[in-house]
């Protein structure tokens, strides 16, 4: 059995999006064989679509190809399950791994049927970060897999739906799997780019930024012949594609054994502990500050917030940020979140009226 705790890093899982024939996932599976850090075979046997009258997957008669790649090629092989039947089957066709999708993690009916389905059988599983970006739900499904015993569990980082446009199909928000790994330290998270992605041209700078952060391994989709595929043609990549990107990457430590570099890093880290604490410091006195203001607005009866000096705050600051060299978006959503922690101290201090007025009017 795979044990991912204990598996060589990065772990690569490669392979088609979808099962579309014996011979696309024979060839598929040949082109990839020796491609470095392969540590599983993927491919989509059923496929979920949001629409009905897309291509759907071969089901069972494609668990028959998969099981070919085992024998040809001994290369261990993972599906994705979505019903107790599909655990089953699984089974029966000797699956290495199995995983979760997003669809299914964002339903806690469809996890817990899972779990039921699994409960006794030692199968390592994967878990899909859910569909739109709460953590929660990534959570509980882990848990349940947990609490029925399966010993050897990853995450999967897929993106996030966001009905925003964007370059990507789906938003990365890195702090979420971040923060899941603060919570599981020892839970091996695999960042999926081509679900980021969408499209192949942005699959090295995602794969990199997941390495970067600290990822344990890539699921990139990979087809013999990606114009011909029945599903996600543009964000798959040739063997031979996938070969070079592989080869391009820097794959990091998240340690160091060099003492001169282990001394450096902590010095640096004190002086940024030492900021903090300043910076903790002033938004303390901002903080006062806003309550006197809004103890002031109070006596004049006005309202907490004032649309044209939240404008102005924007455009002085973020002005100011430029000429820093900061990044604008960063510099916005810290601006938002000082902003929306003054409403609340104000809508505080301003509710605190409405009761003594409500009080008075008793007496």
């Amino acid at each position: 059995m795979i044990k991912f705790s204990e598996h060589t890093k990065p772990i690569i899982i490669a392979g088609p999006c979808s099962a579309e024939s014996e011979e696309q996932i024979l060839l598929t599976a040949k082109q990839i064989k020796n491609i470095p850090y392969l540590s599983l075979f993927r491919a989509g046997i059923w496929k979920p679509r949001t629409r009905p009258g897309h291509f759907e997957g071969y089901g069972e008669t494609a668990l028959q190809w998969i099981q070919q790649v085992k024998k040809e090629f001994n290369l261990p092989v993972c599906i994705e399950v979505a019903h107790p039947h599909h655990v089953e089957l699984a089974v029966k066709y000797n699956i290495d791994v199995i995983w979760i999708g997003a669809r299914t993690t964002t339903n806690p009916f469809s996890v817990n049927e899972l779990s039921l389905a699994l409960k006794g059988i030692q199968i390592p599983v994967m878990i899909k970060n859910p569909m739109h970006p709460e953590i929660k739900l990534w959570i509980g499904a882990i848990e349940r897999m947990k609490n029925i015993g399966i010993s050897e569990i990853a995450a999967i980082h897929r993106g996030f739906y966001y009905y925003e446009t964007d370059i990507y199909r789906n938003k990365p928000l890195w702090q979420i799997p971040l923060e899941l790994k603060t919570i599981f330290p020892d839970l091996t998270i695999i960042c999926d780019p081509s679900h980021i992605a969408g499209k192949k041209e942005y699959l090295f700078e995602l794969s990199q930024k997941a390495l970067n952060l600290g990822l344990d391994g890539l699921m990139i989709e990979t087809h013999f012949n990606p114009s011909i595929a029945l599903s996600d043609k543009q964000q798959q990549l040739t063997p031979a594609e996938l070969h070079q990107m592989l080869s391009q990457l820097k794959f990091l430590d998240p340690h160091s054994n060099d003492p001169l570099f282990n001394n450096t890093l902590q010095i640096l880290r004190q002086m940024i502990d030492e900021i903090d604490e300043e910076l903790l410091n002033l938004i303390t006195k901002r903080l006062n500050l806003i309550s006197q203001i809004a103890h002031y607005k109070k006596e004049h009866q006005v309202t907490a917030f004032q649309l044209s000096r939240w404008k102005y705050i924007l455009q002085s600051r973020k002005k100011l940020a430029k000429e820093l060299h900061i990044n604008e978006h960063f510099i916005h959503q810290l601006l938002a979140l000082l902003h929306e922690e003054s409403i609340n101290i104000q809508n505080k201090i301003l509710n605190e009226q409405k009761k003594e007025s409500s009080q008075h009017q008793k007496n």
